[in-house]
C-alpha cells in the first residue's frame, strides 16, 4: 500500500484509509478482523468523529484495541470533533473535553491527529491555539488539522497556531468534483467554473496539507454511491472499460481517479466488508493515464473547455 507523508509532518498513512462511521453495524470479533485485514493490505489509518454513532464508533474500536493493544502500534489513529447538536462549537472547553472523551471511549492515551469538524464561523483562533497547545503540552495529540474548511478559514486559524495544519478533509468523488473544477474552467462562463471553496485544492498544494477525501464513491450529500447508477451510465461504462482493461473493479479504478492527482491526496472509505476494502485497495497500486483520468472526469458529466 502506498504511504503518504501527512501534511510533510513525517507522519505516513496509508493512501486508502478506513473511515469508522459504520462500524457499529459490526461485532467486536468481526471489527477486529476487519482491522487485522485492513492492516494485512496496509491500510495503517483509521478515522473517527465523536459523532459517529454518537460514540459508540470510537466505544467499539476502544474495545478491539483494548483487547490487543499490539495493534495501536501498527496505525495511525485519527478522530474530529467540533460538531454538536445544532450547532459548531471550537472553543476551548470544547475542544479540550471532546478530546478527552474520545480518549476514554478509545481506551488511548493520545491521538496521531485531530481534526476541527467543519467551520465554526464563531471560531476565536487564539481559543483553538490555547486548546491545541494545552492537547500538544499533554501528550494527546500530535498533530491537528481541520475538515471542510477554505483557504481563507485555513490561514485565519493557522495564523494564531504553533502547530502547523497537515490535514483537511474535503468531500471528493468522481461524481463530487467540485475542487478541480474550478480550476479546470478558469475564466469560463459555465456553472463548472465557479470557485466555491477559495481554490483550497490549489491552496492545500502550495502548504503541503494533506487532502483527505471522503464519500469517495457517493454522489450528492450522501445521495447515494454512483456505481452502477442510472443517473451515471457514461461514467460507468467508462469505469468497467478501464477497469477490464487493468483487470480491476469499477471501484478500485474509482480509487485510482482519487490518488492519481498530483496533490497525493488520501482516500477513505467507508466499508465494513474486508472482501470490498480489499477491493478497493487496488486501485492504490495502478496510475491512471492522464488519457483515462480526463476520460473519466468527463464522463462523469464534465465538460473541457
Amino acid at each position: 500500500m502506498k504511504q503518504i507523508n501527512i501534511g510533510g509532518s513525517g507522519l505516513h498513512g496509508s493512501a486508502i484509509a478506513l473511515g469508522c462511521m459504520r462500524i457499529t453495524q459490526l461485532g467486536k470479533s468481526e471489527l477486529t478482523e476487519l482491522v487485522n485485514k485492513c492492516l494485512e493490505l496496509g491500510i495503517n489509518f483509521f478515522d473517527h468523529a465523536d459523532i459517529y454513532g454518537g460514540g459508540k464508533c470510537e466505544e467499539l474500536f476502544g474495545e478491539v484495541l483494548a483487547e490487543k493493544p499490539s495493534l495501536r502500534e501498527q496505525m495511525v489513529l485519527q478522530s474530529k470533533c467540533g460538531i454538536r447538536n445544532g450547532f459548531f462549537d471550537f472553543s476551548k472547553a470544547h475542544i479540550l473535553d471532546s478530546v478527552d472523551k474520545i480518549l476514554t471511549r478509545l481506551r488511548q492515551e493520545y491521538l496521531d491527529i485531530l481534526l476541527l469538524h467543519r467551520p465554526d464561523t464563531l471560531m476565536e483562533p487564539d481559543e483553538v491555539a490555547e486548546a491545541f497547545d494545552a492537547l500538544e503540552r499533554a501528550g494527546k495529540v500530535r498533530y491537528f488539522g481541520v475538515s471542510n474548511m477554505n483557504p481563507g478559514q485555513m490561514d485565519l486559524l493557522q495564523s494564531a497556531l504553533r502547530q502547523k495544519l497537515i490535514a483537511n478533509q474535503l468531500q471528493f468523488s468522481l461524481a463530487h468534483t467540485g475542487m478541480i473544477d474550478s480550476g479546470i474552467c478558469v475564466n469560463m462562463k459555465w456553472e463548472q467554473g465557479m470557485d466555491r471553496d477559495g481554490s483550497v485544492l490549489e491552496y492545500c498544494r502550495k502548504n503541503h496539507v494533506t487532502i483527505q477525501a471522503w464519500s469517495v464513491l457517493q454522489y450528492g450529500f450522501f445521495d447515494g454511491v454512483f456505481l452502477a447508477s442510472e443517473q451515471y451510465p457514461e461514467l460507468n461504462i467508462a469505469l468497467e472499460r478501464i477497469a477490464a482493461e487493468n483487470g480491476l473493479s469499477p471501484a478500485a479504478v474509482a480509487m485510482a481517479f482519487i490518488l492519481r492527482h498530483p496533490a497525493k491526496m488520501q482516500a477513505i472509505v467507508g466499508s465494513t466488508q474486508a472482501g470490498r476494502i480489499a477491493d478497493m485497495a487496488k486501485g492504490a497500486d495502478i496510475t491512471l493515464s492522464r488519457e483515462d483520468w480526463y476520460a473519466l472526469y468527463v464522463a462523469a458529466g464534465n465538460k473541457l473547455p
